[in-house]
């Protein structure tokens, strides 16, 4: 016997041109919008992200005036505080300070420091070349002498970009005088800055945005002084030891060190080595002393002298410090090693503040510069 339900009907197929049957529901229009803006989204960020790099130059002159204000803020923020003094004269007496330095450190020891410089700098290829007749009379092996041979070799290619590194050095001063103008301007007038950034943040967000970058404000100047400290610290120290040791040009290689800390874990390194090319020069006796001053110097700073000074102020995690150093470096070339680590510790409190505590809800997250009765 039939059944008396109709049985459904055969499937429709596509027509001649390829076109869905009338049978079956397009896209939503909602989802094609959706995927449209999606794509959209993906080519905007590319090319956001290569107009970024382009202009790396941009951003980390920016940076640079940031870091500059901070350390302006940081003398004329005491002087605010405690002799109530009006902001805008505590800036101008900040700058007056820092060029009262400047001029005096010139004027006291300029003679001598570029005296030094220029013994120091003619001295070294003289040491290298000592070095390189000292270990052939050593039985070393053919590929160390090699690779000494072929080190000499692209040092002498390197005096050939000479007139290069010049318009490098003017285009460094002129970068110089930019960020010292900004970081005046930006020094004189922080809240207006800071409020002109977060003009561009959703209402809503403005507070704890305004919070976070005080944050990094606070977290910057610290980190800042306990450098200052320790670069003069480590200068004063390495100064000592290679005029008690003998080493010529000690004030020049002193300052060298000091000003090198500024760079974390590369610097110092790299500080190194003139004196222990000089040193080299004197015999085994004052090289081996000069390397035993540069690693107890710098275990002294590493494990006594930042701890210290990093007690009541802000500090970045070794291991970020070092990935910082290689990202930003490898980003943005020699000026991205200089300001490696106060970028990484200002990102590092955003995404402490921003993501630890705001998204994880960690009650244990601190960020650096974050007052602890907050949290």
């Amino acid at each position: 016997m039939p059944s008396s339900s109709a049985s459904p009907p055969p499937p429709s197929e596509p027509d001649s041109a390829g076109r869905p049957p009338t049978g079956e529901p397009a896209l939503p229009r909602s989802l094609m919008l959706r995927i449209l803006f999606g794509a959209v989204a993906l080519v905007g960020a590319y090319f956001i992200a290569v107009l970024a790099i382009k202009l790396s130059g941009l951003w980390l002159l920016i940076f640079g005036s940031v870091v500059f204000a901070a350390i302006l803020r940081a003398i004329a923020d005491p002087l605010v505080r405690h002799t109530g003094m009006r902001d805008g004269l505590a800036t101008l007496v900040a700058v007056l300070l820092v060029v009262a330095v400047v001029l005096g450190v010139s004027v006291l020891f300029g003679q001598t420091i570029s005296h030094q410089v220029a013994t120091l700098i003619a001295r070294i290829p003289a040491a290298w070349d000592a070095l390189q007749a000292q270990l052939s009379t050593m039985p070393i092996t053919d590929q160390v002498m090699n690779i000494l041979t072929t080190v000499t070799g692209q040092a002498g290619r390197a005096l050939m970009v000479a007139p290069k590194f010049a318009t490098g050095v003017l285009s460094g001063v002129t970068t110089m005088v930019l960020v010292v103008v900004a970081g005046i301007y930006i020094a004189l007038r922080p809240v207006n800055t800071r409020e002109g950034v977060l003009a561009m943040a959703p209402i809503s967000a403005r507070p704890r945005l305004r919070e976070v970058m005080n944050a990094c404000g606070r977290a910057l100047k610290g980190w800042l002084l306990a450098q200052v400290i320790s670069m003069v610290l480590v200068g004063a120290l390495v100064t000592l030891g290679l005029y008690v040791i003998g080493i010529p040009s000690p004030i020049a290689l002193g300052l060298l060190a000091g000003v090198s800390e500024f760079v974390p874990i590369v610097g110092p390194i790299l500080s190194a080595v003139p004196g222990l090319l000089v040193a080299a020069v004197s015999g085994p006796e004052a090289f081996a002393l000069t390397l035993g001053l540069y690693i107890g110097v710098s275990q002294l700073e590493a494990n006594i002298i930042m701890p210290l000074v990093q007690r009541r102020v802000a500090s970045l995690p070794v291991i970020l410090g070092i990935f910082a150093v290689v990202a930003m470096g490898g980003l943005f070339g020699p000026l991205g090693v200089l300001f490696a680590t106060p970028s990484a510790l200002v990102l590092y409190t955003a995404v402490t503040m921003l993501y630890r505590q705001d998204v994880l809800h960690d009650e244990e997250a601190v960020a650096p510069g974050e007052p602890q009765q907050q949290r």
